[in-house]
């Protein structure tokens, strides 16, 4: 599983012993089930394994034999992958590293699904906002930033994989990883923005609850992303829009300009210096400068 790249997680050339002497206990998974295992919930059932290659790649491999729901959460990742099959790896009980299950079944249409990424990366920031006491900002289309002495870092990323009936969604986020622990200085850990808690278990039962209701909001309007107020709340949070970007597209093509807005498909539409707008579905986007 989780997303992002290089630039989100620790270099995988450290090694254990780099880690070994800091304070990182293990979660408690049958206390995390009894919080968010319940009757009629959303969460069905929820795995803690000590380590895993990807928890993307496990959880989909199971999916048509589990029902809608399933969590399954690792406390290291040894192959842990972002978009366009970036590595993700770092030390063990230093994040969250984990997937969900979900089925939104034909009262959404497919072609809405593509919003399933933008809204756990709504629901991260907002679970954090409130767990952490922390501003997450959302990088487009599938990065959180965090500020670190008044610098824009990278804190994680949110993968999302088509299965037979529904999509896997993988989620990374760096917590207690020290300066010294990140490859690059673009990278960033909620312990470096200062987050009032690094504790795991609550910031886990935070997203997960914030998950669960933006999910249900945006499956009960029929996945429309306007009528769920997902479609503002992105826009609201997104830190990409107003400014000066440089999307690189499939097939070796870049576009600069600025981000004016997030349309009704979830794509990025950008403003040219010639004034034409083009709308972007997929490629990586390098923030420039702000013209707001």
């Amino acid at each position: 599983m989780t997303p992002s790249d290089a630039s989100g997680g620790a270099s995988t050339g450290a090694t254990a012993g780099r880690w070994s002497s800091l304070d990182r206990p293990p979660l408690n998974s049958a206390a995390l089930q009894r919080a968010l295992v319940t009757d009629g919930g959303l969460w069905t059932s929820l795995e803690v394994v000590a380590a895993t290659g990807s928890t993307n790649s496990d959880l989909a491999a199971r999916a048509e034999r589990l029902p809608e729901g399933a969590v399954l959460v690792a406390e290291e990742q040894t192959a842990g992958r972002g978009r366009l099959d970036r590595s993700w790896v770092a030390p063990a009980r230093s994040g969250l590293f984990f997937s969900v299950l979900l089925k939104p079944g034909p009262e959404v249409p497919a072609e809405r699904w593509g919003w399933l990424t933008l809204l756990a990366g709504v629901a991260v920031a907002g679970g954090l906002s409130r767990a952490a006491g922390v501003d997450t900002a959302l990088k487009w289309p599938n990065d959180l930033l965090v500020g670190v002495e008044g610098e824009e870092r990278k804190v994680g990323g949110i993968l999302a994989e088509r299965v037979a009936d529904g999509v896997v969604i993988g989620i990374g986020l760096n917590v207690t990883l020290t300066e010294d622990e990140l490859p690059v200085d673009t990278a960033g850990s909620l312990a470096l923005a200062k987050a009032a808690v690094t504790d795991r278990e609550p910031l886990l039962k935070s997203v997960l609850r914030s998950l669960e209701q933006w999910y249900g909001d945006w499956r009960a309007a029929g996945g429309d992303p306007a009528a769920s107020g997902l479609q503002e709340t992105y826009a609201a949070g997104c830190a990409t829009l107003g400014r000066h970007v440089r999307a690189e597209l499939p097939g070796g093509r870049t576009l600069t300009g600025t981000a004016e807005a997030v349309d009704a498909e979830g794509r990025l539409v950008v403003r040219t210096a010639e004034g034409q707008r083009e709308a972007v579905g997929a490629g990586d986007v390098v923030h420039l400068r702000s013209v707001r």
